[in-house]
């Protein structure tokens, strides 16, 4: 599956996240061969959980269904440049490739902020590829705070 497909599903998981009245962000695990091994939006507020972020709910599942820890060879889609907490989860979690839809210069901590991967504590570098359809991705989460004021 190209790229540009697993971006449109975590598109839909964020748009479901902006539903349920999450803030709208979604991400997919999925293996280097294609197959989608989790998918998910945030869940901060239903869990009530500040760590419910998509990414960390993906690869939580994803570990889940590899029976591992460490993710290697698989990539990670996400609509949102993802935060320290998360980036760190993902070098943790060893993913081959990460990819992102909008940029976030206030929270996210891969082209922003800290620059988590580019850090010499930071022991695994994913390969990172930023701006994936950013404007759907942008027109989300505009359009959910938008909604809000």
């Amino acid at each position: 599956m190209p790229e540009n497909d697993f971006m449109a599903l975590a598109l839909l998981q964020a748009e479901e996240a902006g539903q349920r009245g999450e803030v709208p962000v979604g991400a997919v695990l999925a293996t280097a061969d294609g197959k989608v091994l989790a998918r998910a939006g945030n869940r901060t507020v239903a869990g009530r959980d500040p760590t419910a972020h998509a990414e960390m709910l993906a690869l939580r599942e994803g570990a889940a269904v590899l029976g591992a820890a460490r993710l290697e060879g698989c990539d990670l889609y996400v609509t949102l440049e993802p935060c320290a907490m998360c980036a760190a989860a993902i070098s943790l979690a060893r993913i081959r490739r990460l990819y992102f839809g909008a940029f976030d210069p206030k929270g996210g901590a891969v082209d922003h902020g800290p620059r988590l991967f580019g850090q010499p504590t930071c022991h695994h570098r994913p390969e990172v590829y930023g701006g994936i359809r950013a404007p759907e991705a942008e027109r989300i989460l505009k359009g959910f705070f938008r909604e809000r004021r």
